[in-house]
């Protein structure tokens, strides 16, 4: 919802924390005119002297505004899922500032006036930021190239076909060449169509549960792939949600080869495994499918290590007839902008990644990525933040979701950080106190 920011705002009282310069102090920021124009401790406030204009954080962390960079919603053709509205709402609860829109809708966002809606619709209706990202193939086919010049001219930021995997791999390759050549980022997904046709991770488990497996294989051949066509074309390309040991340890291979890739991983499969899926739970079952213990812990690894560079939400409602069905029936997809941050600070909580860190892959990675002039602390950036206590215990009560599914794998959960207030361009777009 496209707003003039508020002239002047001072937070006081909070913890500053700044992923690009490791500042962590506690002190005050002063917005002005929607960006940052003074950071540090006693700031003055004489012309605040009727107090209003001033927020006491009360200690709570001043963090750059999470910038999710995977996000399926359902408007146009899915409305019931999700639309622009409830998504930019529930990114608000969840501390999320800037949030990349997939094309998996109906009809696919192929087209420049399929951009020029969801941007139009974002700035009317949307408390934060919505980027459209748009297919590389027409139709989300996987055989003929959209124009991406055209797209890109028009405001798509990057180029994915969502959730699909292209399995042609000379349209794969021309596509790359042609990202290349304009200077586009190419975002992929990793589910060879049918060595990835079954419904879980393959493994002992699925073979107890009676369940088709999904191998590891599925996701480590189409990156492979992906990585020697990156090295042919000199293209700009994203792995955006990996989740097997051996996929982190290719694209640390890329990058030590000098490639220009990056890497993301759900939120789910740093948090989860295979084994929370329990008795036939389809909350869990999502793409890329929850793996072993020993992959969790290995995209833990890649996180805290800088082989994977962000931590995206993965959000993909999905409504109560898809989901309330058999295991094998189910849906695929989980409802996260509202529980991203608390679960990301799991990792932190337990001492796996720094809070830091942890910060970094959830702002200013994406925000750098993406070519975004966003998550940063600093003097001059963008006023887009995110307040939150990192020890507030709470419980996941999934009817007090603003999202228009239910369809979380933290359902009741027991989480700890809370998000206080969320800040776009100096104005309180989200506050737990209304």
């Amino acid at each position: 919802m496209k707003q003039s920011p508020p002239r002047r705002r001072l937070f006081i009282n909070a913890r500053i924390m700044d992923p690009e310069t490791g500042l962590d102090i506690h002190g005050d920021v002063l917005a002005e005119k929607g960006k940052i124009t003074a950071i540090g401790k006693g700031l003055s406030r004489d012309e605040f002297a009727d107090g209003k204009g001033i927020v006491d954080c009360q200690g709570a962390v001043l963090a750059p505004g999470l910038v999710d960079a995977r996000v399926f919603i359902g408007e146009p053709g899915g409305e019931h899922r999700e639309t622009i509205k409830t998504a930019g709402r529930a990114a608000a609860a969840g501390g999320v500032t800037t949030m990349v829109m997939m094309p998996d809708t109906d009809p696919v966002i192929d087209d420049v006036s399929l951009v020029d809606f969801v941007r139009a619709t974002a700035s009317a209706k949307s408390p934060v930021r919505i980027l459209p990202a748009a297919a590389l193939s027409k139709g989300q086919n996987g055989e003929m190239m959209t124009e991406m010049g055209l797209l890109k001219d028009a405001g798509a930021v990057a180029f994915t076909d969502g959730r699909k995997t292209i399995a042609n791999s000379q349209m794969m390759r021309r596509a790359l060449t042609y990202s290349a050549d304009i200077g586009a980022l190419v975002m992929a997904s990793h589910r060879d169509p049918h060595l990835g046709s079954g419904v879980m991770n393959a493994g002992i488990n699925a073979t107890r549960m009676g369940l088709s497996g999904i191998p590891r294989e599925a996701e480590i051949i189409p990156l492979e792939r992906d990585m020697r066509l990156v090295a042919m074309t000199g293209a700009k390309y994203h792995a955006s949600c990996l989740s097997t040991a051996e996929s982190v340890e290719v694209l640390a291979r890329a990058k030590d080869a000098g490639r220009d890739v990056t890497g993301g991983v759900a939120v789910a499969n740093l948090c989860l495994s295979e084994l929370d899926i329990g008795p036939y739970r389809t909350f869990f079952k999502v793409s890329p499918p929850l793996r072993s213990v020993d992959d969790r812990l290995a995209m833990v690894e890649g996180i805290r290590s800088g082989a994977l560079d962000m931590i995206v939400s993965n959000h993909d409602p999905q409504d109560v007839d898809t989901k309330r069905l058999p295991f094998s029936e189910a849906a695929d997809g989980a409802v996260g902008l509202e529980s991203l941050l608390a679960a990301a600070l799991r990792l932190h909580h337990s001492d796996d990644i720094p809070l830091m860190r942890v910060l970094k892959c959830l702002s200013l990675a994406p925000a750098r990525r993406l070519g975004r002039k966003c998550g940063r602390i600093t003097k001059g950036a963008r006023a887009d933040f995110v307040i939150f206590d990192p020890d507030a215990p709470w419980k996941l009560d999934d009817t007090k979701l603003r999202s228009r599914s239910r369809n979380t794998p933290f359902q009741d959960a027991l989480l700890q950080g809370r998000v206080l207030k969320t800040v776009v361009a100096g104005r309180t777009v989200f506050s737990q106190e209304d």
